[in-house]
């Protein structure tokens, strides 16, 4: 029998929307799009791409962090980026300085809008803890 483990932040946003931010299900761990939010869960960097990209991609360490997984058993991501096209490079520099030599299967999506006002990145991602770390 699979045993299912949650993760939370303890944030408004998680009892309002009513999700998690990661779940455990067997081997795998399904993320929920990650963005720029303090431990308070007070959305920073409004309309600042790169701030927002950088504590993002913290906030993805701290949810591999909790399961003891590394970026190298991330299998797959996907990307929503407000004005894609005006962040594409940017998109593609943080992703090759957050993964290095790793490679996981990624999709990235040009949006008009997220949820809150000046959001412009979220990332939800996968990981399979079997793999090496």
């Amino acid at each position: 029998m699979a045993t299912i483990d949650v993760f939370n932040y303890n944030v408004p946003a998680e009892s309002d929307f009513g999700y998690s931010q990661a779940i455990k299900s067997g081997e795998l761990i399904h993320v929920s799009g990650q963005l720029s939010f303090d431990e308070a869960g007070e959305f920073l960097y409004a309309d600042d791409f790169a701030a927002q990209l950088k504590q993002t991609y913290a906030n993805m360490d701290k949810v591999l962090d909790h399961y003891g997984a590394t970026r190298n058993q991330i299998v797959s991501q996907t990307l929503y980026v407000v004005n894609l096209r005006q962040n594409a490079a940017a998109t593609a520099e943080g992703n090759l300085g957050y993964f290095g030599d790793h490679r996981p299967a990624s999709t990235v999506l040009g949006v008009t809008e997220l949820t809150l006002p000046g959001q412009v990145i979220e990332i939800s991602f996968i990981i399979d803890t079997k793999l090496p770390a």
